[in-house]
């Protein structure tokens, strides 16, 4: 995974799951948790910009095990 995601990055790695899926955001692996993504894309300054949209609750440690922040 390159450390500057690009669009095309992140729609190879999306294109195939169910598009129904629900997407959360994996934050900080000293504490981690799990975030909604925000609905709204803010292009500025050649970036995209994604939001998180609040805190669902902790990550699942199955999820922090697959990232290896364990």
């Amino acid at each position: 995974m390159p450390h500057y995601l690009t669009v095309g990055h992140l729609l190879r790695q999306l294109q195939n799951l169910d598009p129904n899926l629900p997407i959360r955001l994996a934050i900080n692996p000293d504490f981690p948790f799990a975030h909604y993504v925000g609905a709204e894309v803010v292009v500025r300054d050649g970036k995209a910009f994604i939001a998180d949209d609040g805190q669902e609750g902790y990550l699942p440690v199955a999820v922090s095990d697959a990232l290896a922040w364990a």
